[in-house]
């Protein structure tokens, strides 16, 4: 057989999904909640300091025959935003503070979402016949990079959270922002854009 099988993965943090009941799936109709941080560092009132470490990313992946990928427009089911449970700790020396930081993975949660979403456009506008297999690299390395920088003004910015008014207003605009990209969640088919013959 002179089909070649190409396996690609790029990951933005984690390892891609594990298992059903480990992983959840961004969905806009899910919130995090506390008993989503399972690792067995997540402690609430039992230490004086906090720290958040969010399972939320977003992960890029396709296996297909060179064939296969020269046809392939759509890859936005082959780009996942996911929240990794046991990945995920939260510490914290009382409730109120837990809330400011599930608060603040909420909000990373769906900014993973949005440059997941981001990806899924570029490799749409960015990929044709003639693409080579890692069309994809800049694109992703700039957005991967786009990510990382806004989530740390984020984390300075409303100290983690703990500036609850700072903190919703960064996130109503993630919630704009993945809203004016219909097109580009992970089951969506992209609408096809159509040239005006001059």
């Amino acid at each position: 057989m002179n089909k070649t099988l190409l396996w690609l993965c790029l990951m933005l943090g984690f390892t891609g999904k594990l298992c059903a009941q480990n992983t959840i799936e961004w969905q806009p109709d899910y919130t995090l909640k506390l008993s989503d941080f399972q690792s067995s560092s997540t402690k609430i009132g039992q230490s004086d300091f906090i720290s958040l470490t969010s399972g939320g990313n977003f992960n890029f992946a396709y296996q297909m025959s060179n064939g296969a990928f020269m046809f392939t427009k759509n890859f936005n089911g082959m780009v996942h935003c996911t929240f990794q449970r046991d990945a995920s700790v939260l510490v914290a020396p009382d409730t109120a503070t837990a809330m400011n930081l599930l608060n603040f993975a909420r909000y990373q949660f769906d900014l993973a979402e949005l440059y997941a979403r981001k990806l899924r456009k570029a490799l749409y506008e960015k990929k044709n016949a003639f693409s080579g297999a890692y069309f994809f690299q800049p694109a992703f390395d700039s957005l991967q990079a786009a990510y990382q920088k806004r989530l740390g003004i984020a984390q300075t910015e409303t100290h983690l959270g703990t500036d609850p008014e700072k903190l919703q207003q960064r996130h109503q605009e993630v919630l704009k922002e993945i809203a004016t990209l219909p097109d580009y969640c992970e089951s969506c088919k992209p609408k096809k854009k159509h040239h005006k013959r001059g």
